[in-house]
C-alpha cells in the first residue's frame, strides 16, 4: 500500500471508533490502556513542564497525567479529527488538542521536555519523518518515551510484520505499517540525531523505549 492508503485506513478506523474508544468492553483499545501507568512511570522519573502526546486519541493518557502532575502543560495530537472532538468534549483543563499529522508535527522549534507515543508509532508509513519532527520539537536533553508493539525473538517480529499485519490490513482494514526491533530504531535515531537509552520488550509484546534528544 502507498504511505495516502495507509493513512487513510487508520483515519477511518479511528474516526469510527472514537465514540466508543474510552468504553469499557474488552477491545484491543481497552487492552492499551493498560500501558498508560507504565508511560506514566516513566515520564516523572525526570522534572518536565511541557508534555506532548503524538497519537493521543481520545486524551484518555492525557487525563491520566494531568491528575498525576497537574502543575504541568499538556498537549496532544492526533490524525483524527473525530479523536480530538471527543476528547476536546471532555473538558479536560491544562491540556490542548490538536488534529495533525505526527510525521509533519505543526509545533515550534525546542516546544517539549517529553514526547510520549502510546501504540500510534506501528501507524506511521514515514517513521524517519516523526524522528526528524521530534528532534525539531524536543529541547536539548528531552525524551520521548515510546510504547508499542514488539517480540524478543525475531521470528515473532518476522511473524508481526509479514504475516499477522497484511492479515489485519486486508481483512479488517486496519493501517498497521510496521513494528520495530531494537536495530530499526537504533537506525531511526542514528538518521535523526538522537539517541537511543532504552529498549525493553516487557510483558505482552510490548515495546517501551526512550529515546533522548543530546
Amino acid at each position: 500500500m502507498t504511505d495516502k492508503e495507509y493513512k487513510r485506513l487508520s483515519l477511518k478506523e479511528f474516526d469510527q471508533a472514537a465514540e466508543k474508544f474510552d468504553d469499557n468492553d474488552p477491545s484491543f483499545y481497552n487492552m492499551c490502556r493498560k500501558d498508560y501507568p507504565d508511560v506514566l512511570a516513566e515520564v516523572v522519573k525526570e522534572p518536565f513542564s511541557e508534555l506532548l502526546d503524538a497519537g493521543c486519541g481520545t486524551g484518555a493518557m492525557l487525563g491520566m497525567f494531568q491528575k498525576d502532575c497537574p502543575d504541568k502543560h499538556y498537549t496532544g495530537i492526533d490524525l483524527s479529527g473525530k479523536m480530538i472532538e471527543t476528547a476536546k468534549k471532555k473538558n479536560l483543563e491544562g491540556i490542548r488538542f490538536v488534529t495533525g499529522d505526527c510525521e509533519n508535527l505543526p509545533f515550534e522549534e525546542n516546544s517539549f521536555d517529553v514526547v510520549t507515543c502510546s501504540m500510534s508509532f506501528h501507524h506511521y508509513p514515514n517513521p524517519e519523518k516523526f524522528f526528524h519532527s521530534l528532534h525539531r520539537v524536543l529541547r536539548s536533553g528531552g525524551r520521548l518515551v515510546l510504547r508499542d508493539m514488539a517480540a524478543k525473538s525475531r521470528a515473532a517480529m518476522w511473524f508481526f510484520n509479514y504475516i499477522e499485519i497484511p492479515i489485519v490490513n486486508g481483512v479488517l482494514r486496519r493501517g498497521d505499517v510496521h513494528v520495530y526491533s531494537e536495530e530499526d530504531i537504533q537506525r531511526l535515531c542514528s538518521a535523526s540525531s538522537l539517541k537511543m537509552e532504552s529498549y525493553e520488550v516487557r510483558k505482552g509484546f510490548r515495546l517501551h523505549c526512550v529515546v533522548r534528544k543530546q
